[in-house]
């Protein structure tokens, strides 16, 4: 495991165009199909990693919190799964209906998405805007696998907020940290 960060981009890109397989219900959904009226969540993760790990079941609850507001959810998984079986679309399938996801688990088996967002870790977020504009590659919260801190999703959730009203976020964002992307 190696410790890293969301890489620091210019925020205001335009969400990039992706369809990838839904690992549950096995169909292919894009990126058009997954927004929402007030805004769109697309979540780099995967099963393996201890961050995600730590912070999986507050995932899932801002799922439930923010999807019956109009913000659109994706939880992507671009690793290399030949060299880490645990995140094959099998056990991926396994993990979302066990923590019954409420957003749909898209495998990236060619990394090319991950490479369209920029993405180096897991969990790394990019929420856009009701334009399709992002507006925040930061942190979950300040939660770490062993630093007992709170796993609350305080930073995201108020990034969220903002979007859900309509309102700028602040460029000032902490970025998220995880295990990188297995690239292959």
């Amino acid at each position: 495991m190696s410790l890293t960060p969301t890489k620091q981009i210019a925020l205001g890109f335009d969400m990039p165009y992706f369809m990838l397989q839904d690992v549950v219900s096995e169909k292919e959904l894009n990126s058009i199909e997954i927004q929402g009226a007030k805004g769109t969540l697309v979540m780099f993760i995967c099963n393996h990693c201890p961050y995600v790990k730590h912070v999986i079941h507050e995932l899932v609850k801002i799922g439930y919190d923010y999807l019956e507001k109009g913000i659109g959810m994706v939880a992507i998984n671009s690793n290399d799964v030949k060299n880490y079986p645990d995140d094959d679309p099998v056990k991926m399938r396994e993990l979302a209906l066990s923590l019954k996801f409420p957003f749909p688990y898209l495998f990236d088996e060619t990394q090319e998405v991950a490479k369209a967002y920029d993405a180096a870790c897991t969990p790394d977020f990019n929420l856009f805007d009701a334009n399709g504009k992002c507006v925040y590659r930061g942190q979950l919260d300040s939660s770490r696998p062993g630093n007992d801190k709170p796993v609350d999703g305080k930073d995201l959730r108020a990034a969220l907020d903002l979007v859900f009203a309509g309102k700028p976020v602040p460029e000032k964002q902490i970025p998220s940290t995880g295990c990188n992307i297995k690239w292959k």
